[in-house]
């Protein structure tokens, strides 16, 4: 086949998964049994109601940029600029959270909080205020923060090591590290740490299983609710239509002020290794703040967990044992299928091989961007009927879910390792007879087979964590962990809950390891610094 045909085939599947989904909800909500109408829209800018979900949408994903922001850029500085001990320790730890399903973290903070909690039962410490605090904005953002804190962190990371070294090694010619991060480290980086709070306010605007479980009114559980409790598409149709709208809204604004600066001044060699900057006698005072903030935020929640766990194990193998063997084989799965039609994107991207190639890489940033349950939604209102049974009731519409939620994770992985491959070498093998399958697998593919690695393993992490689009799509008897242990907080025990969040965390973090190491391994006498890869 040739390089166009497989390239329109891998558009055309993301067109069919993604956006196809998204643009028949948009019909639906405007033509009612094949009349225009705008009844709906009305009535939702009517509603009192829904104008409170969009302030407590905004207000908590407001909250939850701006202390991820604050918070999240000095530390990217300690770990990936500084001289700091056991940096990629302590960014291996910060990362755990958002490596799980979110509203484990929540239930940790529930267990060690509530009115039943540990504090309460085991020190006979009065949670009444605090347990107040947590089932409602407050509790909320402090979760979703913990969670959402390792984006900004790592985009300071790596955008940092990015910088060429001789803009900041002329910078130390005329003042010290603090004029040099003021006048040149931050101005340079402000594009990328900017993306990262535009992200981290999309991620933290369409959060469902946080909201849900600390029953905070937000629009993504609006949206749900209208689904899952009353079956009422046209009524979660129009609640979800509005996160669509706000995600398009800040994506393109993202387009025309920030991603083309974001790496523009960034410029360092691959093989440049980034300057440090000597902590001094502050040295042990920041390594111990970090350190407790670690404790804190990471620690203290897991331990809970393990706590509240013990002895109820076997019962939760016992209840889960083929959502967890489900879980993991339709993550393998999907991880397999985004590795490859991210490869198939970020080629089409990098190689500009199709006219449409910057609409392509803008959808698969949309649909990440998108609340799970907008994309959940439209695959049952697109698929939900007898014609596509056989996609609807197997687990192919939770693998299109996957794609069409995840496929922007590969294909950014996959353009970066592409960036690095001289374009030299295929050419070199296209002048000799090659043909561009031939050039793709056996040179292509194994010259990037440490990206393709990576891709697969952060896009089994996060189909594995998955929750919003595999609660609203899974078919009977289908059921994944994650979706298994949040139906199962309504009736369950506290104990089996724990130990099912414990599992869970287990089946996420061991490959998370692997990634760590992959990326970790440096040349010998390379200089250690705070994130590889």
């Amino acid at each position: 086949m040739s390089k166009r045909i497989i390239l329109r085939l891998a558009v055309l599947l993301l067109f069919v998964v993604g956006v196809l989904p998204v643009l028949s909800m948009l019909w639906k909500s405007l033509f009612v049994d094949g009349h225009f109408g705008l009844d709906a829209w009305r009535g939702l800018l009517a509603s009192a109601h829904q104008w409170m979900l969009m302030r407590n949408s905004l207000a908590l994903a407001s909250l939850v940029t701006l202390f991820t922001f604050v918070l999240g850029v000095p530390l990217g500085i300690l770990l990936g600029k500084t001289d700091l001990p056991a940096r990629r320790f302590l960014t291996l730890l910060f990362t755990i959270p958002l490596l799980i399903p979110p509203y484990i973290v929540a239930v940790s903070w529930f267990d060690l909080l509530g009115r039943d909690g540990l504090l309460a039962r085991g020190f006979g410490v009065s949670t009444a205020g605090i347990d107040d605090l947590l089932f409602g904005l407050p509790g909320c953002a402090f979760v979703l923060v913990s969670i959402y804190l390792p984006i900004p962190m790592l985009l300071t990371m790596i955008f940092t090591r990015a910088i060429d070294p001789r803009l900041e090694e002329a910078g130390r010619l005329v003042t010290d590290w603090r004029g040099v991060l003021r006048g040149i480290t931050l101005p340079l980086i402000l594009p990328g740490l900017l993306l990262s709070a535009l992200l981290v306010f999309l991620l933290a605007f369409g959060q469902f299983s946080v909201p849900s479980f600390l029953r905070y009114a937000v629009y993504p559980v609006e949206s749900f609710t209208q689904f899952s409790a009353f079956y009422d598409f046209d009524a979660a149709t129009v609640a979800v239509l509005p996160l669509a709208g706000v995600a398009l809204i800040l994506l393109l604004a993202e387009g025309i002020f920030l991603r083309d600066r974001a790496w523009q001044a960034l410029s360092a060699p691959a093989s440049t290794r980034p300057l440090l900057i000597p902590l001094g006698a502050r040295r042990r005072v920041c390594w111990v703040l970090v350190v407790l903030a670690g404790f804190f935020l990471v620690v203290v929640p897991l331990v809970v967990l393990l706590i509240q766990a013990a002895g109820a194990y076997g019962e939760a193998f016992d209840r889960a044992a083929a959502s967890l063997s489900r879980s993991l084989a339709y993550a393998a799965i999907g991880a397999t299928a985004l590795t490859v039609l991210g490869f198939l994107v970020a080629y089409l991207v990098h190689a500009k091989a199709l006219c449409c190639w910057r609409w392509v890489d803008t959808s698969t940033l949309f649909l990440f961007a998108l609340p799970g349950t907008v994309i959940g939604i439209g695959l049952i209102g697109l698929w939900n009927r007898p014609a596509t049974n056989w996609i609807y009731a197997t687990p192919l519409i939770i693998l299109f879910g996957y794609l069409a939620k995840y496929t922007v994770l590969t294909s950014r992985i996959s353009v970066s390792q592409l960036a690095r491959i001289p374009s030299s070498m295929e050419e070199a093998a296209r002048i000799a007879g090659a043909g561009w399958l031939r050039r793709l697998l056996l040179i292509v593919v194994p010259l990037a087979r440490r990206g393709l690695l990576a891709s697969w393993l952060v896009a089994y992490l996060f189909s594995l964590r998955d929750t919003s689009i595999t609660m609203l799509v899974y078919p009977p008897g289908h059921e994944t962990l994650p979706v298994r242990i949040f139906t199962l907080m309504a009736n369950g025990s506290p104990a089996l809950i724990a130990a099912l969040c414990v599992i869970m965390v287990a089946a996420a973090l061991l490959p998370a390891g692997l990634l760590w190491i992959l990326l970790a391994w440096r040349r010998p006498g390379r200089e250690e610094g705070g994130l590889a890869g």
